[in-house]
């Protein structure tokens, strides 16, 4: 027990500090130069979790919305994390070029009385500019078997998790090896977009440690007490023996 006990606290403490880093990486690589999607083509690693504008137009009829997503609460923030609804990835192609850049817009309620119907946003028509952060996924969740294979992948479509290289394969496109997580406020297009810190959940971690290290010290205590009564009792009856 004590054994278990430290080594999940050690665990928990080890994740905080995981997702600290995380954080202060991504706050450090936001202070780099904005790049362009158009000056393209960008690996991952150039751009990863580096602010980014785009140019370029939606394409709303190739729309994914992924499932199962809890509404974004940033820090200080009111509202019901709970509640779940979709992030709604649409692709963007950009001007000047065939590249397709794929655009996690935003949050969108679901309705809990049917599932299938989505929510109404709006969605520019024309050329617009854009700017957000770069990231490898817009983040996945557990699923039960995989996504149908006859799909029309020119239909808005509802998904559990999304796949990129498939995509890729499906439209035909030339890709962006990477998403763009849309960082607009104040826009009324029906999405929300004020995104958790990567640091939300630290205070949790904490608190988990705290609790196995206090299992582990109870084990201890436990262990410590049980030895001293027998030790105890031992003395007595060889007291009593003699």
């Amino acid at each position: 027990m004590i054994a278990i006990g430290c080594g999940a606290g050690v665990w928990q403490l080890r994740r905080a500090e995981t997702k600290i880093a995380l954080a202060a990486n991504l706050a450090a690589r936001q202070q780099m130069p904005i790049l362009s999607a158009n000056a393209g083509p960008w690996t991952l690693e150039e751009a990863g979790e580096r602010r980014m504008t785009a140019r370029g137009r939606y394409i709303p009829e190739a729309a994914i919305w992924l499932d199962n997503r809890p509404r974004p609460i940033p820090a200080g923030g009111a509202g019901n994390a709970a509640q779940a609804g979709f992030f709604v990835m649409m692709p963007f192609r950009l001007e000047g070029g065939n590249e397709v850049l794929w655009v996690n817009r935003g949050w969108a309620p679901r309705n809990n009385e049917s599932r299938e119907s989505l929510p109404p946003i709006e969605t520019p028509t024309g050329l617009i500019s854009i700017e957000g952060l770069v990231f490898a996924h817009p983040g996945k969740v557990y699923a039960l078997g995989s996504e149908k294979s006859d799909i029309d992948p020119n239909k808005p479509r509802i998904a559990q998790n999304f796949d990129l290289e498939r995509e890729g394969l499906l439209h035909g496109w030339s890709q962006a090896p990477f998403i763009l997580r849309l960082e607009e406020m104040g826009v009324a297009d029906g999405l929300l977009r004020e995104w958790a810190p990567l640091t939300t959940g630290v205070d949790r971690h904490y608190a988990y440690a705290f609790q196995w290290f206090a299992l582990a010290f109870a084990g201890f205590l436990f262990w410590l007490i049980s030895g001293l009564r027998q030790y105890w009792r031992s003395n007595v009856a060889r007291g009593q023996g003699e």
